[in-house]
């Protein structure tokens, strides 16, 4: 039996190419309250990369990854 995340805000940044993505997540974070959670959907391969060395630089914490096909879910964890 697994827990729901609650996603307190999503960012659909299909298309974009690196690096946007996470330029756009780490701006879009700030927009959320620490403990909420944001939802980031993207087509970027090297999101997969990017998003946890982006998060270890910044203290926030990615609660889950899912890759279906060509889209790649991040729930992050508003930490800081």
């Amino acid at each position: 039996m697994t827990e729901e995340i609650k996603v307190d805000k999503t960012m659909d940044l299909k298309g974009l190419p690196c690096p946007q993505p996470v330029i756009k997540v780490s701006k879009g974070i700030k927009e959320i309250a620490v403990g909420q959670v944001l939802e980031a959907v993207t087509t970027d391969p090297g999101s997969l990369s990017d998003f946890p060395a982006w998060a270890r630089t910044s203290g926030n914490e990615i609660l889950k990854t899912d890759q279906d096909s060509d889209v790649i879910r991040f729930l992050i964890k508003r930490v800081k």
